[in-house]
C-alpha cells in the first residue's frame, strides 16, 4: 500500500518502484493500476500529483519511476 502521508512525486516513485520490485506490478502496466494500493480517500490527491508532474494515468509505470541502474 502505498504511503498516505508523503512528499509528493518522489514518494509515488519510491513506492511505485518498490510494488515492481516485489512483482506485485510490472512495468507495462498503466499507472492507474497503483489505484489498487493506495487508500480511496487518497487517490484525488496522488492524481493530481501526477498530473501536476506531467504523468497521465494512461502512462506506463515504467515511465513514472524510470530506469533503475
Amino acid at each position: 500500500m502505498i504511503k498516505t502521508t508523503y512528499n509528493g512525486i518522489a514518494t509515488i516513485k519510491s513506492e511505485a518502484r518498490k510494488l515492481v520490485k516485489r512483482g506485485i506490478l510490472n512495468r507495462q502496466q498503466r499507472i492507474y493500476t497503483l489505484w489498487k494500493y493506495i487508500p480511496a480517500r487518497d487517490w484525488a490527491l496522488i492524481e493530481r500529483e501526477l498530473e501536476n508532474s506531467d504523468f497521465l494515468l494512461r502512462d506506463c509505470i515504467g515511465d513514472l519511476i524510470g530506469w533503475e541502474e
